[in-house]
């Protein structure tokens, strides 16, 4: 763990797009924001990432524009003036409030960003309470990187078919294999009562451990809520899935948490391993 760290870093990771990974970021950090906590959403699906979208925020400013700053001057970096603030109030006055690290504004941008340079922005946000990333689906060397900085690696999938169950069931398997704790991993399934011949039970016989979290299938709040730019909590306060994820957030607002969870610093990630072996 970063030298100062008091922050809880989450990282929302899949190995197939179009699970959820999104939207799951988007309605945990508000969940976790509407309980009081200082929380930062940080965009890492560099190039194809749609939070800024979802949430109809205009930034100023990007994880570029703070990779400038930070390669220009170093000493003088504060994090703070990258991040773009989400704010939502209703009618009764019930609202939320996060920070949000953009990813670049165009996508040839994307190959710029430097993993050094990530670990370092990311390390800047430990005084939020919590930091939830959106990785994209894909084992990269930045993801490896991040997922070795995370406290908890949230692996979402959707298992409604055998190809995607063999995609799950391999992205488990390898992040087993790159040695990251299995308390560590929680396996989050999404969609999960949604109609299919593969239940969830057939999927944790197969993988060999339970779902830490299951959220049910909602396509008209969720739809609802991206065409208002507000989390579920506030666009769909009554629905089931909206519930889950309030249930979800709560499971990590619970002080044994980081007691549950290894700290980095315990067993180095894969990738701070190769980084060490070629460049140390």
């Amino acid at each position: 763990m970063a030298e100062g760290r008091n922050s809880v870093i989450i990282s929302i990771f899949s190995t197939s797009s179009g699970n959820g990974k999104t939207v799951t970021a988007i309605n945990l950090a508000a969940g976790l924001a509407n309980e009081g906590y200082a929380v930062c959403l940080v965009d890492l699906d560099l190039q194809f990432g749609d939070i800024a979208t979802y949430l109809k925020l205009k930034p100023k400013v990007t994880i570029t524009d703070a990779q400038i700053a930070l390669e220009n001057e170093e000493e003088d970096f504060d994090v703070l003036s990258y991040l773009t603030e989400y704010s939502y109030k209703n009618s009764d006055g019930k609202g939320v409030e996060f920070f949000v690290l953009a990813r670049p504004p165009f996508i040839f941008d994307a190959y710029g960003i430097e993993i050094p340079v990530v670990e370092h922005i990311v390390n800047s946000l430990k005084w939020f309470d919590f930091v939830v990333i959106d990785l994209n689906a894909a084992f990269s060397a930045l993801n490896l990187a991040v997922l070795d900085l995370s406290t908890i690696i949230n692996f979402l999938g959707v298992v409604d078919f055998l190809p995607s169950v063999k995609n799950f069931k391999i992205g488990y398997d390898t992040l087993i294999r790159f040695e990251y704790e299995e308390s560590k991993i929680r396996l989050v399934e999404n969609r999960s009562n949604s109609q299919k011949l593969i239940t969830g039970q057939d999927v944790e016989r197969l993988i060999g451990t339970k779902f830490y979290h299951q959220l049910p299938n909602d396509f008209p709040s969720i739809n609802k809520s991206i065409r208002e730019g507000v989390p579920l909590i506030f666009s769909s306060p009554d629905a089931a899935i909206t519930k889950s994820f309030i249930d979800l957030a709560a499971k990590y607002t619970n002080k044994h948490v980081e007691e549950e969870t290894p700290a980095a610093e315990e067993k180095k990630g894969f990738f701070q391993k190769i980084f060490g072996k070629f460049f140390g």
